[in-house]
């Protein structure tokens, strides 16, 4: 009894693992566009047909690029530079003076004007 579920909970482990090496592949051909759409099918008939030694020569073949293309394909990454953040300002009152034309031209209501302001006053108390 116990060597059965032993047995069962490995083969499960190998199954589940093949799957998300599977997956991995059909991923990595599809971000691949130096490759044409023939090869890219080509692979997933093999894979089909002969999963486990395609999966093998696949990895063995084409393992290299697969980092590469993963890598490339993160485009979200955070950038190298903080230029995406905001800077810090000048002083309190540039900040109210920018808060005011926002209420005047009507993009911010009263109460976020009076926060803005109290932030940028509190910001000049703390130094932060």
């Amino acid at each position: 009894m116990f060597w059965d579920f032993f047995w069962f909970l490995l083969w499960s482990f190998y199954f589940i693992a093949y799957l998300y090496v599977v997956i991995l592949i059909i991923t990595d051909l599809f971000r691949d566009h130096a490759l044409s759409g023939w090869l890219k099918a080509l692979w997933i008939i093999a894979l089909v047909f002969l999963p486990f030694l395609t999966a093998l020569i696949y990895v063995i073949a084409r393992g290299g690029g697969m980092a590469e293309r993963a890598y490339a394909n993160r485009g979200g990454a955070v950038p190298e530079s903080d230029d995406y953040r905001p800077a810090a300002s000048a002083s309190p009152a540039a900040d109210i003076a920018k808060a005011k034309e926002l209420l005047d031209a009507g993009t911010i209501s009263q109460g976020e004007f009076d926060a803005l302001k109290s932030k940028a006053l509190g910001n000049q108390y703390f130094g932060a």
